[in-house]
């Protein structure tokens, strides 16, 4: 508690140094530098993103280290075009446009954009139907291409972006509420001898991963992103098996246990889960490596370990063996109070599971957290988590970080968090 605390005054000195030597930087270069000079004139308007000077003035240090992941998660609700009466190209690229304006601010230098959310696409796709994201209805075409777009805009505007997928999700809570009429889950289901590679269960519907053709599936899916179109990176969230109880996949287990048994001792549920889970990652990251091999392809599962292998997602392999994942970014929305799993605790755990040196450590933090009464209060305790996580991140010698999300980058709740962890991506690691 001690050495946190001078730490916090050793910040503050920092900030206050930082400021002065900007002021005379930004004097002695007012003509030369006229983007820099335009975001830091204008008058703060409510709800913009770290809308403060100091904050504005800390871009030019934070995107001058390209080498450090300076990521924010783009949702599909972001970009929702479903309820509002202007569905057309320009109003998407409008509210896209805003929400890169506002990641430049808070000096980001990548978007991870949800392009798949319910085994539908914000893009051209011949496997997925259009998304209701955009079209109003899955599987109506809006007329342009959304990820198209996206990756020209992020790129003009110096910004990388990764397509973000959930490789397994087809609908959940009546979200969509209408699957299109050629969504594989109604073509499979017609089909008797496809008909349990997708499952209904509790709320949701969900592709079953205990299948090749599925998994296959899902590979071309992702490999189709990576040929069709320049992101600079494929994502995986945190969503595989959405539960534990063995109804859910009951008959492709049976079946597997009866194969199993003519030559040896079947599996267990969970690590036979965890290996129809790893065959599909392992899948994707070939099929994207047969088109370009410097792609990176990464996974944001779960800070909790334990709840990624309940739910199929062997972290420890992926972490530690080649031939799965480029990066691993375990999202880490707690904070140094959690009384289950302290930030630091967490972190130093993945820095640990991290064996494997050619995959890279991002820590994925909670923005969307900052100064609510989320976890008992205890992000009200202060408005330096954000920024002590971004410190305490650098001296484990993680890679960067992504922060969840673009919305939480604006508003009054998180201002004084954002315009801390800006400051803090300011300073030199």
């Amino acid at each position: 508690m001690v050495i946190r605390l001078f730490n916090r005054h050793s910040m503050i000195v920092c900030v206050f140094l930082l400021a002065i030597v900007v002021a005379v930087t930004m004097a002695v270069n007012f003509n030369r530098s006229p983007n820099l000079k335009t975001s830091v004139a204008e008058s703060p308007r409510p709800n913009e993103a770290c809308a403060t000077s100091s904050a504005a003035e800390s871009v030019a240090q934070v995107t001058g280290n390209e080498s450090e992941m300076r990521a924010v998660w783009v949702p599909y609700l972001s970009l929702n075009m479903s309820r509002d009466d202007d569905k057309s190209e320009q109003a998407f690229l409008n509210k896209f446009n805003t929400i890169i304006n506002n990641a430049k601010k808070c000096g980001m230098n990548t978007l991870i954009v949800q392009v798949r959310p319910f085994a539908d696409a914000l893009y051209k796709s011949s496997y997925f139907p259009w998304s209701h994201v955009v079209g109003g209805t899955q599987g109506v075409n809006p007329g342009y291409d959304p990820l198209a777009d996206m990756v020209k805009a992020s790129h003009q505007a110096g910004l990388k972006i990764q397509a973000w997928v959930n490789p397994l999700r087809i609908q959940v809570s009546n979200t969509p509420s209408i699957l299109a009429v050629g969504n594989v889950y109604n073509t499979w289901k017609k089909d008797n001898a496809k008909a349990d590679w997708v499952v209904d269960f509790g709320d949701g519907k969900y592709f079953n991963p205990a299948y090749g053709g599925v998994r296959r599936f899902v590979a071309d899916g992702v490999k189709e992103i990576a040929q069709n179109y320049d992101v600079d990176g494929i994502q995986f969230d945190d969503y595989f098996y959405p539960t534990q109880d063995a109804a859910f996949d009951r008959t492709a287990y049976s079946a597997y246990c009866e194969s199993a048994k003519k030559t040896g001792t079947p599996m267990n549920l969970s690590d036979w889960r965890q290996a129809n889970v790893s065959a599909m990652v392992s899948l994707v990251y070939q099929e994207i490596k047969s088109v370009k091999p410097s792609l990176p392809f990464g996974i944001a599962p779960q800070g909790n370990v334990q709840n990624d292998l309940a739910m199929g997602a062997n972290v420890t392999e992926w972490c530690s063996a080649t031939g799965y994942v480029d990066y691993i970014c375990p999202q880490l929305y707690v904070n140094f109070e959690n009384p289950v799993l302290p930030f630091d605790t967490a972190a130093k755990a993945w820095r640990q599971l991290v064996t494997n040196k050619k995959v890279k450590l991002y820590y994925g933090l909670a923005v969307y957290k900052a100064g609510s009464d989320a976890d008992s209060g205890t992000w009200k305790t202060s408005s330096g988590i954000l920024a002590s996580q971004v410190e305490y991140g650098r001296e484990t010698t993680c890679d960067g970080f992504m922060f969840y999300s673009c919305d939480y980058l604006v508003g009054g709740q998180t201002k004084q968090e954002v315009q801390n962890v800006v400051e803090a991506l300011g300073r030199s690691p």
